[in-house]
């Protein structure tokens, strides 16, 4: 086994772990203030997707692509707060559930309607394109490297906005105590569009992004959900610092396991075995992090912290 080859696969497990913090961080913020249980986030990282393909295929541009996204995930996501959210903040979890679920359906036709069944490609910029020699002589692509530096740029600006401004402590003791907030003067329902539109965008945004890696296409934001869903709950419900960590540990763990463990088990089964092994002990690794992880720390990391 390569060791460069051990550190490109690191730098993958990192690069998917920050990509997979814009996705649980909004989720963590909505559930942890607003108590919202969302399934339809993962369509908002699809709409993300969607519109930076669109605006890329239109113009050409791929900041203005990443600028679309951002937009329209946070418009999508206040016009479902706006007319069907709002209306679920005090009803049953079971009730939110089954809302967003429903609303992932509508997310889903209308997309397909207005795009097609058929996936779209989002180019990446020729600046980010090829390869970067990293120390040691490590070849390591461009585009990806730069994801993990935007993931972590973009995580030192949220912990600064909720550890540094109004807005931030508005958001925490919204989090402690909304009734008492609200009695201070603080317009809650704002509030609450604020913190989804925000949320959506983080999500969208990290749509876009991926969607120079894989094609866009319908459903594509479901099979992450479920990966933030655990991310949250390994990190802790509520707590930004446990969604990044969180988000590292399984971006690791799933691409290392992938990895690492058909080779392991290439010492003492055929070569096809091995892989079909691995692979799927890999598939079940993050679960059983985050179980160990919950036997230790039932709330997470940082829940509660």
């Amino acid at each position: 086994m390569s060791w460069i080859l051990l550190i490109e696969q690191t730098l993958n497990g990192l690069q998917f772990g920050v990509m997979l913090f814009l996705m649980a961080a909004g989720l963590t913020l909505i559930f942890g203030v607003m108590g919202l249980i969302n399934l339809a986030h993962g369509s908002l990282y699809m709409v993300g997707a969607f519109a930076a393909a669109a605006v890329a295929a239109a113009t050409g541009s791929f900041v203005l692509a990443l600028v679309a996204s951002l937009v329209a995930a946070a418009f999508a996501g206040v016009l479902i707060e706006v007319l069907v959210i709002r209306r679920l903040y005090d009803r049953d979890h079971l009730d939110q559930v089954l809302a967003t679920f429903a609303l992932i359906l509508i997310f889903s036709e209308g997309t397909r309607w207005a795009f097609g069944s058929f996936p779209l490609f989002l180019d990446r910029p020729e600046y980010l394109a090829g390869t970067v020699t990293l120390p040691f002589g490590i070849e390591y692509s461009k585009y990806r490297l730069s994801l993990i530096g935007i993931g972590l740029l973009v995580a030192a600006g949220l912990f600064w906005m909720i550890m540094r401004t109004r807005i931030g402590i508005r958001i925490r003791a919204g989090e402690n105590d909304r009734e008492m907030i609200g009695a201070l003067g603080v317009d809650i329902s704002l509030l609450y569009t604020l913190i989804f539109a925000l949320g959506a965008a983080l999500a969208g945004f990290a749509g876009a992004l991926i969607g120079a890696i894989q094609s866009v296409q319908v459903g594509m934001g479901e099979p992450v959900l479920i990966l933030a869903f655990v991310v949250i709950v390994i990190g802790g419900i509520g707590s930004i610092k446990g969604a990044l960590i969180g988000a590292v540990l399984v971006g690791l763990t799933d691409t290392l396991g992938r990895f690492l463990l058909p080779q392991i088990f290439g010492l003492v089964m055929t070569p096809s075995a091995a892989t079909s092994v691995g692979s799927s002990l890999a598939s079940m690794s993050i679960y059983i992090l985050m179980a160990g992880v919950l036997l230790v720390r039932p709330k997470g990391l940082f829940g509660g912290a």
